[in-house]
């Protein structure tokens, strides 16, 4: 049977955290078309910056989202090794579902 290490499941308790609000996957889906700057981010969700940045500071810390500043803005992007880990904690998943096996209980 495969198992997946501690580290491995507490990054993917981050990530999936991280999906679990609404406004971060619609940030997700906003970043899907690139970089953005977080007051263009602000405008768009017609939000507060600080309730924007508490967002997008659990992206980052999850490690979906990238930040760069430029000068006194700040400018956020999808991190492609965050949505790898993502799908590879989802095919690990989908592996070992797909695995024979027997339950040792119940006869």
């Amino acid at each position: 049977m495969i198992t997946l290490r501690s580290k491995n499941l507490e990054q993917a308790a981050n990530l999936f955290h991280a999906l679990s609000d609404g406004t971060r996957l619609r940030i997700l889906q906003q970043l899907q078309g690139g970089e953005h700057c977080v007051c263009d981010l602000t405008d768009a969700f017609q939000t507060g910056q600080s309730r924007l940045s508490f967002h997008l500071k659990v992206l980052k810390e999850a490690g979906l989202v990238l930040d760069r500043r430029d000068g006194r803005w700040m400018y956020y992007s999808l991190n492609p090794e965050g949505l790898n880990l993502l799908e590879e904690f989802l095919r690990l998943l989908r592996t070992v579902s797909k695995a024979p096996g027997r339950s040792t209980c119940c006869g």
